[in-house]
C-alpha cells in the first residue's frame, strides 16, 4: 500500500513496533524498500505508547489516517490474548483518537473474521447480529464498534474496510497459501484442517491497495463498511493442488480439526462497487503466479 501511495505522490509517515510474530528480516527487506524514498519516513513505536503516537501528529498533522495496524492471527489469538488487547484495542482507541482530536481522515482495516460462523452467503456488511468465533476477529468487531461510537458521539467519520484473506508478495508467511508454499518447496509436510474443504476468498493485495485509495476519495459523512474480497472463494485443497503443480512436487498432509475457524469466507462487494468504484482484477492463478515468482525469487538471494 505504502509504495501506491509513494506513487500517487503522497508523503507518507510509517509506524510499526516490528514485532517478532513473524520474521523481522521479512519486515526489514519491506522497509528497506521504502526508506529509499524521499517521501517516506519511519517510526518504530507501540500504537499503545500514546504520548509517542501524539508527537507524531503533532509534527506531521496528518490529513489522512490509515490504521492498517494490527496483532494478526486467528489461532495466537487464543495463545497470547493480551498482545491482542493491547495492539487491536489499546492501539486502536488511541489513533482513532488522536484522529479525531486532530482532524485527520480516517480510515481503518477490519476484518473478515468479524462474519464468524454466519450462515448466509456471501457475506454482507448489513448483516446486524455477528458473532466472531476467534479472539482477533472480536478485536476487529470491537474496532468497528469504537469507530461507531466515535461517529454517533463526536460525528467523527470513518471507513472501515473489512479483508478477505489478503495475499501476494511480502505478505504474511503465517497464512496458508505461503506456508504451504515454503513447506512445499522444501518437501515439509503441511497441516490442513477439515479434511481441505475450508474455502477462503482469497484477495491479491493489488486489489486491495485499490480498495484502500478509492476509500481515501471517499465523502460521506457517516461510519461506513465495506469488504474488500474477491468475491470468488478459493477452496484449500484448490490451493494446495495448485502449489503441487508449481513445485512439481506432491504434498504431505497432516489432517487436523479445524481450531475457531469458520468453514467459509464470501464476500458480497456490491455496496463497495457502488459505493467506493470497488473492482478486484486479479484472479486467484494470476495473483498466486505473481507471488510464487516473487517468493522463489526472494528466498533464492535470502537463504
Amino acid at each position: 500500500m505504502t509504495q501506491k501511495l509513494l506513487r500517487e505522490d503522497f508523503q507518507v509517515i510509517g509506524i510499526d513496533n516490528m514485532n517478532s510474530y513473524y520474521d523481522i528480516l521479512l519486515k526489514e527487506n519491506r522497509l528497506k524498500s521504502l526508506k529509499e524514498n524521499e517521501n517516506f519516513k519511519f517510526y518504530k513505536i507501540n500504537l499503545e505508547d500514546k504520548d509517542s503516537l501524539k508527537k507524531i501528529f503533532q509534527v506531521y498533522k496528518f490529513d489522512i489516517v490509515l490504521n492498517l495496524a494490527a496483532q494478526a492471527g486467528v489461532r495466537y489469538s487464543a495463545k497470547n490474548p493480551s498482545a491482542y488487547y493491547n495492539s487491536n484495542i489499546v492501539g486502536f482507541l488511541n489513533v482513532i483518537g488522536l484522529s479525531k482530536d486532530f482532524s485527520s481522515k480516517f480510515i481503518y482495516a477490519s476484518s473478515s473474521s468479524v462474519y464468524g460462523a454466519e450462515v448466509n452467503i456471501p457475506y454482507r456488511e448489513s448483516i446486524k447480529k455477528i458473532s466472531p468465533l476467534s479472539l482477533y476477529g472480536i478485536t476487529k468487531k470491537v474496532n468497528e464498534d469504537i469507530a461507531d461510537f466515535f461517529h454517533s458521539e463526536f460525528k467523527f467519520k470513518s471507513y472501515g474496510l473489512r479483508f478477505f484473506s489478503v495475499y501476494g508478495p511480502f505478505g504474511r508467511p503465517d497464512m496458508a497459501y505461503y506456508k504451504f508454499s515454503e513447506s512445499i518447496r522444501r518437501g515439509h509436510p503441511i497441516t490442513v484442517y477439515n479434511r481441505g474443504l475450508m474455502s477462503r476468498d482469497m484477495t491479491f493485495i493489488d486489489d486491495i491497495c485499490d480498495g484502500i485509495l478509492n476509500a481515501i476519495g471517499l465523502d460521506i459523512n457517516a461510519h461506513e463498511i465495506f469488504n474488500l474480497g474477491n468475491s470468488n472463494p478459493i477452496k484449500l485443497n484448490y490451493l494446495i493442488n495448485f502449489l503441487e503443480n508449481f513445485f512439481n512436487k506432491k504434498a504431505t498432509i497432516n489432517f487436523e480439526e479445524s481450531q475457531g475457524e469458520v468453514m467459509h469466507t464470501f464476500a458480497d462487494i456490491s455496496k463497495s462497487k457502488k459505493i467506493l468504484g470497488f473492482s478486484p482484477k486479479v484472479s486467484f492463478e494470476d495473483g498466486m503466479e505473481i507471488f510464487l515468482k516473487w517468493f522463489c525469487n526472494y528466498y533464492s538471494f535470502n537463504e
